[in-house]
């Protein structure tokens, strides 16, 4: 590994960011944050998490996939409302940066500083992941009331905005609709459910026609100027679930372009889900950069490579 004002090796892997120029805003699993003057400065790493355990072993090119995706999304759902992108890449940042080009040029984002809602903007499409548990148990989900008798990743009789809380560490909790609004007030919960509702939509039927179907999505929004903004990440294979259209069979769980190549590994060797987590071998890496890749070809018609 080189050091530099990343930890990149030759290949433009990049692990952590280390701008001094800058203070650090968060570092999170996968995003390095940045305050960039009155805005933040997201640099994807490829760092991959699993099981809220952040593995020692990058993923090539996945934070530029992350960065590069959520943008062409974000065009996409303008028109719906508005996000916190300013610029994409390093045309707008100060001139001290500019030696750091080369390190931000396809995984980095200049955004909007917003004031974030404290909940998570979830929309399923289909009776899959945590969903799926809890529709065996009580026949709802997040106190929705589903049809009975639906399959494992059978698709829903229509979307369903099922909100989570943000958990600082561990997994986020899934609530109700009446929950999420006691914590945001009825009037934000309302606009943010019919916001979560209209993207998924939209995505999901731009999607199925190109060759995958989008299970479900978490999404986040926050306030800037008093106006609602799409933030963070968006429809990538870590905020969404991809699964190939070709490949669907209700009844089991689905192939997908997101890190389950890697969560099956971990259930292969019995990790038990805590830190640290082991390396990642060759086949897995390239397996699941390849499905990154993969998906966002698929989606946009375009290659990153």
């Amino acid at each position: 590994m080189n050091q530099g004002p990343g930890l990149q090796d030759s290949y433009g892997v990049c692990i952590q960011t280390d701008l001094r120029e800058l203070k650090l805003f968060r570092r999170g699993k996968v995003r390095d944050v940045y305050e960039c003057a009155d805005k933040l400065l997201l640099i994807a790493t490829d760092r991959i998490s699993a099981y809220d355990v952040v593995m020692p072993t990058p993923i090539p090119m996945k934070g530029i996939v992350l960065t590069q995706l959520s943008k062409f999304w974000f065009d996409m759902v303008r028109d719906i409302v508005p996000n916190h992108m300013v610029s994409l890449g390093a045309n707008d940042l100060p001139c001290d940066l500019q030696q750091s080009r080369s390190m931000l040029e396809l995984r980095s984002m200049l955004v909007h500083k917003a004031e974030m809602f404290p909940v998570e903007c979830v929309a399923r499409g289909y009776l899959t992941g945590s969903g799926w548990k809890e529709y065996q148990e009580s026949g709802s989900v997040c106190g929705i009331q589903i049809l009975a008798g639906l399959r494992e990743c059978d698709r829903l009789p229509e979307p369903i905005f099922t909100p989570a809380t943000k958990a600082e560490s561990g997994h986020d909790l899934n609530i109700s609709f009446e929950d999420a609004a006691k914590i945001i007030g009825d009037g934000w919960a309302g606009k943010l459910r019919d916001l979560t509702i209209r993207i998924y939509e939209r995505a999901a039927a731009y999607a199925y026609p190109r060759g995958i179907i989008i299970a479900d999505v978490k999404l986040e929004f926050g306030l800037h100027e008093g106006q609602i903004l799409l933030c963070d990440e968006i429809l990538t294979p870590d905020s969404a679930r991809f699964w190939p259209r070709t490949h669907y069979r209700p009844g089991r769980p689905q192939p997908s372009f997101d890190k389950q190549y890697v969560r099956d590994y971990l259930d292969k060797i019995r990790f038990n889900r805590q830190p640290p987590g082991p390396d990642l071998p060759e086949a897995v890496v390239k397996g699941t950069t390849e499905r990154y890749l993969e998906a966002y070809r698929m989606l946009t018609g375009s290659s990153l490579v």
